[in-house]
């Protein structure tokens, strides 16, 4: 038997709340303020999910430091933002990658691992006439 999938909702309201050790107050409170939207069935039953149960447990945590309803919302929005900044990042660094590759003559793309970093361009910041440091280049 395998794992249902972590967004599917499976858990009715009254077992997610003893699996998150919370009332099922504080689950329709939680809903209520946006930092929760279980799945619902065709009858409006709520079903909470494992990443839901996760959800739940970061909301604890954060209840636990003081933090109100209002920040809490905030603080998991942007864990959320950079969850996928993340992945976005990656991503493009992966396909940056890719084509610094495709970029290289046949010689040297052997020599560069698939998880190498493309070379980088070096630009001098001294002067090749006087050898002092370029003044432009020296913020303020």
């Amino acid at each position: 038997m395998s794992e249902p999938d972590p967004t599917a909702g499976v858990y009715t309201i009254s077992v997610a709340a003893e699996l998150a050790g919370l009332t099922v107050r504080s689950l329709r409170l939680y809903e209520q303020h946006g930092l929760l939207q279980p799945n619902r069935t065709t009858g409006g039953t709520r079903r909470y999910s494992q990443d839901d149960l996760r959800r739940l447990r970061r909301i604890t945590e954060l209840v636990a430091d003081g933090v109100n309803l209002t920040g809490i919302g905030k603080i998991l929005d942007l864990e959320q933002d950079t969850r996928e900044l993340r992945s976005d990042n990656t991503a493009l660094r992966v396909d940056n990658a890719r084509l610094q590759a495709d970029r290289e003559p046949p010689g040297r793309r052997e020599r560069a691992g698939p998880d190498s970093e493309p070379a980088r361009r070096r630009t001098s910041r001294h002067s090749p006439t006087d050898g002092r440091r370029n003044q432009s280049s020296r913020p303020g």
